[in-house]
């Protein structure tokens, strides 16, 4: 999987594989040195470990076929990342940019808890991370309105809270704010 991986990454000429460990537990090991890890590690592992309570770690991409109980994850100091072991070498290097970038990224089915808890765990209530989300593409109060069956005025002042709760200036720090905390994925 390693020679794999190692494989897809080449596809994209600005990334290179600086090390390739087996086994991350190892004490000598955490002393990480690349700009994003990427593992077929649980995050309940030693590899979400590398980051907790660690101000410099490396953000970790996890490949995992199975949903994960996202809300360890979220208590990471650094970006973080799952995509299943299928995905294309357009997806995985799009995945190691974005959290070399400092975002969180991957398929809503695999970041739930238990296939019933969302990844929602913060200051929004279920409506505004709704609301977020449709922002994140790029939504006008009035489509948010519409997709989610409520007046504008309504929408508005959703967006306005949003704003408020994450202390975003616009529209485009809110969803930046979104996306970093792992309350919604693009």
């Amino acid at each position: 999987m390693r020679a794999g991986l190692q494989a897809l990454l080449a596809a994209d000429p600005a990334l290179t594989v600086v090390d390739d460990q087996r086994d991350l537990s190892k004490p000598q090991d955490q002393q990480v040195t690349a700009d994003v890890v990427i593992t077929t590690s649980a995050p309940s592992e030693m590899a979400a470990d590398l980051a907790l309570g660690r101000s410099q770690a490396p953000p970790i991409l996890f490949i995992r076929s199975a949903a994960v109980d996202v809300r360890r994850l979220l208590r990471l100091t650094t970006a973080w990342g799952i995509v299943p072991p299928d995905a294309s070498a357009e997806e995985l290097c799009a995945a190691v940019r974005a959290l070399h970038a400092g975002l969180v990224v991957g398929e809503a089915q695999l970041l739930t808890a238990s296939g019933e808890e969302t990844a929602h765990e913060g200051p929004l209530t279920e409506r505004e991370v709704e609301v977020l989300g449709l922002l994140a593409k790029g939504f006008a109060n009035k489509q948010i309105a519409l997709a989610l069956g409520i007046s504008e005025h309504t929408a508005k002042f959703h967006v306005s809270s949003i704003c408020t709760k994450l202390n975003a200036a616009n529209r485009t720090q809110a969803v930046r704010e979104g996306l970093r905390n792992g309350w919604i994925v693009l």
